[in-house]
C-alpha cells in the first residue's frame, strides 16, 4: 500500500486537533475553505472601503501624518456638492459616458449582426475587429496621440481627403471643442469589439427554429428583426451597457495619456479630477468623501439597471 502526501499529512496531525475535525460538520468544513478567501476579501476591499469612509469625516491630509485630524462632519460632502468645478467635471464625464456608449452599441451590435452572417472569411476579420480591444490603454493612448498630431497625424489627412479641409487647420487632443470627442473616437474604436462579442454571443443563442416558424407564417426579415433578434439580444445588449457604463465611468489611463484631462479641464473626467485631489492637492479627507460620492453613484445606478436587467431576462 502507498505512503501518500495525504497519509502523511494525517499522521502528522496532532490527535487533539484531528479529534475536532472528525467533529466537524460538512457546512463547517466548507466555511474553513472558505474562510481564507473572505478574510482576503474583507483586508482587500471592505477595509479600505470602510477607511475611506470615515476619512471623509475629516480634514485629514496624508502628506501632513503628524498634522492634527479633526472630524468635520459633513463639511467635505456639502464642499464638493455646491463646487462648480466639480460639476463641469461631472458633465464632461456624463458627456464621455453617453456617447461612448451608444456609439459602441450601435456598431457593436451591427457588426456582430454582419459577422453572425457565414461568409467567406467569416474567422479572419472577426479576428482582426478584435485585435483593439487586446491592446494596453497606454499603447492605445500613444498610438492615437501620432494619429491625432496635426502636421504628421493620419487621422488629420483622413479628414482631409473627406471634406477637403487643411489638415494643419485643427487639432483634436488641442482644441476645446475636438478634444471631448478625440477620446470619445479612441474608446469606440478600442472597445467596441468587446460589445460586439456580447452581442455575437446572443445572436448566435437564438435558436434557428424560431425564425423558420416566422417564415412559415410569411414574417417578413424587417419583421423578423424587430420581433425576434432585437427582443432576445436585448438582455445582452443590456449587458454591454452595464459593463461598459461602469468601466467609462472610471476611465483614467486612456484619456491622461491621450489629453492628460486638458486643453485647460475640457476632458478631465471625474477620476483624473479625483486623482489630482488625492494625489496633486494631498487633500485625503476631500477627496475620500469624492470618491464615497462617486461609489454611491455608481452602486446605484448598477443596481436600479440590474432590477431592470432581471426583468427583462424574466419576459
Amino acid at each position: 500500500m502507498s505512503d501518500t502526501p495525504m497519509d502523511r499529512a494525517a499522521r502528522a496531525t496532532p490527535p487533539v486537533i484531528a479529534r475536532r475535525i472528525r467533529g466537524l460538520s460538512d457546512r463547517s468544513i466548507a466555511w474553513l475553505f472558505v474562510a481564507p478567501s473572505i478574510i482576503l476579501l474583507l483586508a482587500v476591499n471592505i477595509f479600505p472601503l470602510i477607511w475611506t469612509v470615515r476619512l471623509s469625516f475629516t480634514n485629514f491630509r496624508v502628506n501632513r501624518p503628524n498634522a492634527a485630524v479633526e472630524f468635520i462632519g459633513l463639511q467635505n460632502y456639502r464642499r464638493i456638492l455646491t463646487d462648480g468645478d466639480i460639476w463641469l467635471t461631472m458633465q464632461a464625464t456624463a458627456h464621455f459616458l453617453i456617447w461612448t456608449i451608444v456609439l459602441q452599441v450601435l456598431i457593436g451590435f451591427s457588426l456582430a449582426y454582419l459577422i453572425n452572417k457565414k461568409f467567406r472569411g467569416n474567422d479572419l476579420w472577426t479576428t482582426i475587429i478584435v485585435l483593439p480591444m487586446m491592446l494596453s490603454p497606454a499603447v492605445v493612448g500613444n498610438f492615437w496621440t501620432f494619429l491625432y498630431q496635426p502636421q504628421i497625424g493620419l487621422f488629420n489627412y483622413a479628414v482631409s481627403f473627406l471634406t477637403g479641409v487643411d489638415p494643419s487647420s485643427f487639432s483634436m487632443i488641442g482644441s476645446v471643442n475636438l478634444a471631448p470627442w478625440a477620446i470619445i473616437i479612441v474608446d469606440t474604436w478600442m472597445w467596441t469589439p468587446f460589445v460586439m462579442l456580447i452581442c455575437l454571443a446572443g445572436l448566435r443563442s437564438i435558436p434557428d427554429s424560431i425564425y423558420e416558424a416566422a417564415e412559415c407564417d410569411r414574417a417578413s426579415k424587417w419583421r423578423q428583426f424587430w420581433t425576434i433578434t432585437i427582443p432576445m439580444v436585448l438582455p445582452f445588449l443590456m449587458l454591454a451597457i452595464l459593463f461598459r457604463g461602469i468601466e467609462n465611468f472610471k476611465m483614467f489611463d486612456l484619456v491622461v495619456q491621450l489629453t492628460g484631462g486638458g486643453p485647460g479641464s475640457t476632458t478631465e473626467l471625474t477620476s483624473i479630477n479625483l486623482k489630482r485631489e488625492a494625489f496633486e492637492k494631498w487633500r485625503t479627507g476631500y477627496a475620500s468623501a469624492y470618491a464615497v460620492i462617486l461609489f454611491v453613484t455608481v452602486f446605484g445606478l448598477a443596481s436600479i439597471y440590474v432590477k431592470a436587467l432581471n426583468k427583462v431576462k424574466q419576459r
